[in-house]
């Protein structure tokens, strides 16, 4: 049997994405129960040159939308990184999981030698296909989401291991 792109990628993104709008209704609960604003816990950082919490989902949707889309040869919806509450973010992670469920399988799988470029810090970047999965959109994506996760964990947030990995 053979393993596919789009089963590399898409579910895995799908569930993540599920998995972090689970932590943030924790957020939101803790926040409530022990009187944290959520603006405290959105805008924080784990240290003062890092991004803070929204940032960090706003880069994990980007890097999940943008994957599907790039590979797919549909144009990439663009996202304003204007979200600046809790429901917000939510709505964000909402819509690129929703983008991620408008693929099939046909339309990623067979990427893995397609030519991927774009643009990082105004240069182009050129990837191939399984290239970009493996050694950019997944190392940027489960890096931002474990950030995420961990903001939240420094916040006092009550969530574990199983939080971050889902049911």
């Amino acid at each position: 049997m053979t393993f596919s792109m789009y089963q590399a990628s898409v579910p895995a993104l799908i569930k993540a994405m599920t998995n972090l709008s689970a932590i943030i209704d924790k957020a939101v609960a803790y926040g409530e129960a022990n009187k944290i604003k959520p603006e405290v816990m959105i805008g924080y950082r784990l240290h003062p040159n890092m991004l803070p919490f929204s940032a960090q989902v706003q880069i994990a949707s980007d890097m999940a939308k943008n994957f599907a889309s790039r590979v797919s040869g549909t144009e990439v919806p663009k996202f304003p990184d204007t979200e600046v509450t809790f429901d917000d973010l939510k709505a964000r992670i909402a819509k690129t999981v929703a983008h991620l469920k408008s693929f099939t399988p046909a339309q990623i799988d067979g990427t893995e030698d397609k030519e991927i470029t774009f643009k990082v810090g105004g240069e182009d970047r050129t990837f191939k296909g399984g290239t970009y999965l493996t050694t950019w959109v997944l190392p940027n994506f489960y890096f931002h989401v474990t950030t995420a996760y961990a903001i939240l964990r420094h916040c006092g947030v009550p969530i574990g291991k199983g939080d971050f990995l889902g049911a």
